[in-house]
């Protein structure tokens, strides 16, 4: 079976793909590994359609117009190619509002032979807002405990990454979160990576880190031993996110025994029956005294239990299956219009 996936490899597509395809290239080049798939060029799928029997789009076509989207989506018609899609954000988190992604999604989920997504929530919700029945494919874990790094009780993190598009605001953030914090005994770490110019972006952070308000730790992005250190080190991690759909953060919690506080929005309380919610959506905004209650919840119960390993390899093995499944039954039905 040889199928293309987009992007070419990641940590997800690797622990979904089945061991009996052939992932068709050309990968992306090493000095820029974040480069678009020269698949997403109708040209491109076009002269090479002969070589493949399916698509498989998770993420990555954010550079592509509606129009470019809507002349893929027809050219993946006319090659024969069958298509499956992965939805894995009904709202795009580098996005500020909605209508782009929601017309890449019209495009993609009208074409698709087969649509799959991460959570009962967002499957209801692409039935409801785009009319497609989706299989559910839950979030395999991707990380693997450190056997050397402790937790230090009642440390709760926020991290705001480079505040990219779908922060809210952080001064907020960090200011009931760390409200949370103290009044569970515990205290606030806050992190942001060092490409940010703090003092013009979040003017008053440093100075409530001065004041003793929290911990304010700058520094440059995690690689992936470094990113698993921190997350075992806390207590409790809050997603600081003003929309969203679903979340890998949060399974790598969940795979170290990290609990973790969500905002309403999206569909994150689906993926774990552990997650702590606070009031957050694009229509009411942040309910700031939620946030506050929820960080003073979650830090003081009991830790939650680390996924276990054999579970989660049988997770694997089962999402491998569904996905054979399914590159097969597109790979019978591809016909060349």
């Amino acid at each position: 079976m040889r199928v293309v996936t987009v992007p070419h490899t990641h940590p997800y597509l690797d622990a979904v793909l089945p061991a009996g395809v052939e992932r068709v290239g050309p990968p992306p080049p090493p000095d820029n590994p974040w480069a678009p798939s020269p698949w997403l060029d109708a040209g491109y799928l076009t002269a090479h359609a002969h070589e493949v029997d399916v698509v498989h789009l998770h993420f990555g076509f954010d550079g592509l117009t509606p129009d470019e989207m809507l002349a893929w989506t027809e050219a993946v018609r006319r090659s024969g190619v069958g298509l499956v899609v992965t939805v894995h954000d009904l709202r795009n988190p580098h996005h500020s509002t909605r209508e782009r992604h929601d017309r890449h999604l019209a495009a993609l989920l009208g074409a698709a032979e087969v649509v799959l997504t991460l959570t009962e929530g967002a499957a209801d919700e692409i039935a409801e807002r785009f009319s497609r029945s989706c299989i559910v494919v839950p979030h395999p874990g991707l990380v693997t405990p450190l056997p050397d790094v402790g937790r230090e009780p009642r440390l709760v993190g926020v991290h705001l990454k480079s505040l990219r598009t779908n922060l809210l605001d952080p001064l907020d953030v960090v200011r009931a979160a760390a409200s949370g914090a103290v009044s569970g005994g515990g205290r606030l770490r806050v992190d942001v990576h060092d490409d940010v110019d703090l003092d013009a972006r979040v003017p008053g952070l440093r100075e409530g880190a001065q004041a003793g308000e929290y911990e304010l730790v700058v520094h440059p992005r995690y690689d992936d031993a470094e990113l698993t250190a921190y997350l075992q080190t806390l207590a409790v991690s809050v997603l600081p996110h003003r929309f969203g759909t679903h979340s890998g953060w949060l399974e790598a919690c969940r795979d170290v025994g990290t609990r973790v506080v969500a905002p309403t929005c999206g569909h994150y309380a689906d993926q774990w029956d552990d997650v702590v919610l606070y009031g957050n959506d694009e229509v009411r905004g942040l309910d700031a005294g939620s946030l506050t209650a929820a960080v003073l919840v979650a830090v003081t119960r009991p830790w939650p239990a680390r996924a276990e390993p054999a579970w989660r390899s049988e997770q694997r093995a089962h999402l491998r299956r569904v996905h054979d499944h399914v590159y097969s039954r597109v790979a019978a039905d591809g016909t060349p219009s």
